[in-house]
């Protein structure tokens, strides 16, 4: 796929303009500026751009070692396109948006203001060139990320505990379709029928609404209301769920049930189905895509549980999704 598909020339003009920008800024905070470099030019940020691609598919420790004289690690390719010290003084000074016109943080303050105008060209370009599959997913990606913003997460039980979260919409050729970065909880979006998590997956759907699309999620985001919603607007879905949810049945929660492994059993309500099913411990399934299945205990002849369809069907379908954020832990921890 080009790059001008992802990257308009709008954009690149932008990049060229801001960054430079940003250097004259520089300079004028400086007494007595050294020496004054070139301004960049639109080549020049079409060049790092393709070079920065580039890099994410032959990943080294450092950016110093892409321009390595050493025999044995010497890859004359990125020299040549690109001067190092030339790579390294956009990289330094890139920028999106003029810090001199930052917006007054009142009610509709953007958070993401500085990147704004890039992040919904992507998000466009994601939609008008591709069409996805049919079975989509939902998930989460933390991208690390050490700088100053508001609205970075700290997870201690991950490896890179901090970062910016990205909510993210793709299919099983692992194409971005549509994403959302989490900027902190949003009081005007979320209410007593609506929570975060729903509120960040509704913007993500809205381009695939009444196109038959069946869309997987895990128990972060599954929620009865959430599913309802989703049914209204024509989009099938199916995930894992915590017991405890708001809406889901009482009587099947861990308390209530003494389940043997291979139980199974199910609820349903107006095309809602909710399943429990006991492996080496309890499973529970909410969808609205899946006829119910039969309750009772299911084992094989050597007396080992028998996955349920629904149980089949999500473990096929999120297996992108894990495959997905393996290729994006290989990337932004390096």
């Amino acid at each position: 796929m080009s790059m001008l598909m992802m990257f308009s020339t709008e954009i690149f003009h932008l990049l060229v303009e801001q960054t430079n920008v940003y250097y004259q800024q520089h300079l004028h905070r400086q007494a007595r500026p050294s020496h004054r470099l070139p301004d960049i030019t639109l080549l020049d940020m079409m060049t790092f751009v393709a070079l920065a691609l580039q890099m994410g598919h032959a990943l080294k420790d450092t950016l110093h070692d892409y321009c390595l004289r050493l025999g044995q690690l010497h890859n004359p390719f990125y020299s040549k396109i690109m001067k190092r010290d030339r790579f390294l003084h956009i990289l330094h000074f890139l920028h999106f948006a003029d810090n001199s016109q930052r917006p007054d943080e009142g009610e509709e303050y953007d958070r993401l203001w500085k990147l704004r105008t890039v992040f919904d060209n992507l998000n466009e370009a994601y939609a008008k060139f591709y069409n996805p599959l049919e079975d989509l997913a939902v998930d989460e990606v933390t991208v690390k990320f050490k700088g100053r913003v508001t609205f970075r997460q700290y997870i201690p039980k991950k490896r890179k505990c901090f970062g910016i979260k990205i909510y993210k919409l793709y299919d099983e050729s692992r194409y971005t379709y549509d994403m959302r970065v989490y900027l902190g909880r949003d009081s005007h979006s979320t209410t007593d029928d609506m929570t975060a998590t729903h509120s960040n997956v509704r913007p993500l759907t809205c381009r695939v609404e009444s196109l038959g699309h069946k869309i997987f999620m895990d128990n972060f985001f599954s929620s009865p209301r959430l599913f309802d919603d989703l049914d209204r607007r024509k989009i099938n879905s199916c995930g894992t769920v915590w017991p405890n949810r708001k809406d889901m049945p009482r009587d099947l929660g861990p308390k209530q049930l003494k389940l043997k492994r291979g139980d199974v059993r199910v609820r349903t309500r107006e095309g809602l189905t909710t399943l429990v099913w006991k492996d080496r411990r309890e499973v529970y399934m909410l969808t609205n895509k899946d006829p119910p299945p039969a309750e009772g205990n299911f084992c094989d002849n050597s007396n080992c549980p028998v996955k349920p369809n629904i149980v089949e069907w999500y473990n096929q379908h999120m297996d992108y999704v894990y495959n997905s954020d393996r290729m994006a832990k290989q990337l932004y921890d390096e």
